[in-house]
């Protein structure tokens, strides 16, 4: 099996897409910001995601509402679970949980967001967080281990690879010139292209 996660009008062909808006090319319409995704553990070979996650929200201070509306049945009640209520995961971390969950062991996702360092990742006002190459880090676990990052508590573990879609002129120079602008210049990276390999 193989999903567009957030495929929009422009799912990838071959691919199950999967969209917030009910489209024709959305095959199953779902808020990918809901969890668990309608879809089995263990049952996806490949994953695209193409300019989604910078628009994940850090926290669901609504939904999380809502789940304890479910759960009550007096504003007594509900005011004692929405005030003992425990910090949820950032929106980032329960993504990155739920692509391992549906991953098949070896499956890999294919992820596209706009550079941390390049004016696309701040422009658009509906954008709620920078993506850097550091970020799929914290989706490793040996990298966490060795960095004594445990208390994090992520439950997704994934082999991660680095490419970069880079400004059109950058791309006529030398390896040299181009490493130098990446450290030093903003918009010389212009996406960044991540590919995630679920470990276990």
């Amino acid at each position: 099996m193989k999903v567009d996660l957030a495929c929009g009008d422009n799912k990838h062909e071959g691919f199950i897409g999967i969209d917030i808006v009910d489209i024709p090319e959305v095959d199953i319409v779902h808020d990918l910001s809901v969890y668990p995704w309608p879809l089995e553990d263990n049952s996806v070979d490949e994953v695209v995601c193409n300019h989604y996650i910078e628009h994940i929200p850090h926290d669901d201070i609504l939904g999380d509402i809502k789940d304890i509306l479910k759960e009550t049945t007096s504003f007594d009640e509900f005011k004692e679970k929405l005030l003992n209520k425990k910090k949820s995961k950032d929106g980032f971390i329960k993504f990155l949980e739920e692509l391992h969950r549906i991953l098949k062991p070896g499956g890999k996702a294919k992820i596209v967001a706009p550079y941390a360092t390049n004016v696309r990742a701040y422009g658009d006002p509906t954008h709620t967080r920078y993506i850097h190459d550091w970020s799929f880090y914290y989706a490793n676990k040996e990298w966490m281990d060795n960095n004594k990052l445990t208390h994090y508590d992520i439950k997704a573990d994934f082999d991660v690879k680095f490419s970069y879609f880079i400004d059109d002129e950058l791309s006529l120079k030398s390896t040299e010139v181009r490493q130098d602008a990446f450290k030093r210049d903003w918009n010389s990276i212009v996406d960044l292209i991540v590919e995630l390999t679920k470990r276990n």
